[in-house]
């Protein structure tokens, strides 16, 4: 079976600027089909959108995946399934049919193939429907069904709740789209597939592409698990690696603070096997959105397994920055080779006094979009009987932003200059006290007083 699942996931959907969160890798692996065989279902549309090249490229598809698989269960020289596995044929439109039941015959198979004729709505509740009839409930086989459809329900029930069943059942379930003339809604293949939809749903728009899809499909199934696996991680600039934990299978190594390597002797070689690993992320940008956690994800195995990982995004909320007092303009300067002086005329500034400068930061929050905001800051200075006396007083006009939703604001840099002549400390050098408090309201409105009592 090989490489029979892989995913990526997140443990929350959105963090604050600089926050963390945790990344797993989960990767499953199947022995080879020889080893564990499998009750295979083709499930082919033959709806009247087929008609024409779209179900002759199905046809020769189809077969190429009957050829794949009797060839990788040691069937081929006596044209059978080989191993103990067995594979069936439904067609369907806007009824299904059983155009074969369970057989090792490939010539059976490849003539109900042949026979298909496109033409009526399509039915995919009971194509589901007569595809879980003909497994053996009783039979130890692994069972599959690849459905291939190339368009939207337009007949029978909803479909969804008999692909649930049949995963609740232990089959796994392969959706190939093809997009058609009626449209392929590709949620709903993800919906009716096997988790992940990366491994288990393939859609393309030309016909051409089909038995290609057929082919590589068919190659994961038969594949004997994977034997020397390389996972190469590598985050986006936004994110660092703040720690991991060695995986359940295999060992991990991080080869920068973006970079994990996961290697593994072996998975599923012997029985269906599950590998996670798990490691943390920090956010290290200035700022908000849906951000992507990793650049790429690299997968190699000595079989040549074909895998993808998804690349879960993390909604980043970063506060808006303000800076209503900017620093003073420098004073270029310019230093000739060799020279040990130089005279500079750094402009003019008023003499302030001895002292200290209190520079104060203060968010504002869940401020809406379109709304100014009016904020005060008030400073005093505590004196030894714990009295306040009044040292400064800010008042300013915080503009409005434009982001989707309410942010909170981050104003920076609320400055007061506080000379020695105002200090109530006993002496030069003393240690002061003060309190800042701050006020904030807005300054935009939707209210409208009601005028004459109406």
């Amino acid at each position: 079976m090989g490489i029979t699942a892989s995913n990526k996931t997140l443990d929350r959907l959105s963090i604050d600027c600089g926050g963390s969160v945790k990344v797993t890798l989960a990767l499953t692996a199947a022995p080879d089909i020889i080893t564990n065989p499998t009750d295979i279902v083709l499930v082919l549309d033959r709806s009247g959108s087929m008609a024409g090249e779209p179900i002759a490229e199905m046809k020769a598809g189809a077969k190429q995946f009957i050829d794949i698989i009797s060839e990788s269960t040691g069937g081929a020289a006596d044209g059978s399934i080989g191993s103990g596995s067995r594979m069936a044929v439904v067609s369907f439109a806007g009824t299904a049919t059983a155009d074969t039941a369970l057989t090792d015959s490939v010539d059976a198979l490849k003539s109900a193939v042949d026979d298909i004729v496109a033409g009526g709505n399509t039915n995919h509740a009971a194509a589901f429907t007569t595809a879980l009839g003909l497994f053996d409930p009783v039979s130890s086989n692994a069972k599959v069904i690849v459905m291939f459809t190339d368009g939207k329900t337009t007949a029978g029930g909803n479909p969804a709740p008999i692909a649930q069943q049949a995963k609740s059942e232990g089959v796994i379930i392969y959706c190939i789209g093809l997009v058609g003339t009626d449209g392929i809604d590709v949620a709903t293949l993800n919906l009716w597939a096997s988790d992940p939809d990366s491994t288990h749903v393939a859609v393309t728009p030309n016909p051409s592409d089909i038995a290609e899809l057929f082919e590589e499909l068919a190659a994961n199934i038969t594949k004997a698990g994977a034997t020397d696996i390389r996972i190469l991680e590598k985050l986006n600039d936004d994110f660092r690696i703040s720690s991991m934990q060695q995986p359940s299978r295999g060992t991990a190594e991080m080869l920068d603070q973006s970079t994990i390597e996961w290697r593994m002797d072996s998975l599923g070689k012997d029985e269906p096997e599950s590998a996670l690993l798990e490691f943390v992320v920090r956010h290290i940008g200035d700022t908000s959105g849906s951000r992507e956690v990793n650049a790429y994800v690299d997968y190699s195995d000595n079989e040549g397994n074909i895998v993808s990982f998804p690349s879960p995004a993390v909604d980043v909320r970063c506060p808006v920055v303000v800076t209503p007092e900017p620093c003073p303009d420098p004073v270029e300067v310019e230093v000739g080779g060799c020279a040990d002086f130089v005279l500079v005329d750094a402009g003019e500034i008023e003499l302030g006094s001895r002292g200290c400068v209190i520079e104060a930061d203060v968010t504002i929050k869940n401020v809406c979009p379109g709304r100014r905001v009016a904020l005060a800051a008030v400073l005093t200075e505590l004196d030894a009987d714990g009295g306040e006396h009044q040292r400064g007083l800010k008042t300013m006009l915080i503009p409005a932003h434009d982001f989707e939703n309410c942010r909170d604001m981050l104003v920076r840099c609320i400055r007061f200059v506080m000379p020695e002549e105002l200090s109530l400390a006993d002496g030069r050098c003393r240690g002061r006290s003060f309190r800042l408090r701050c006020f904030a309201d807005l300054v935009d409105t939707d209210f409208v007083c009601c005028a004459d009592g109406n």
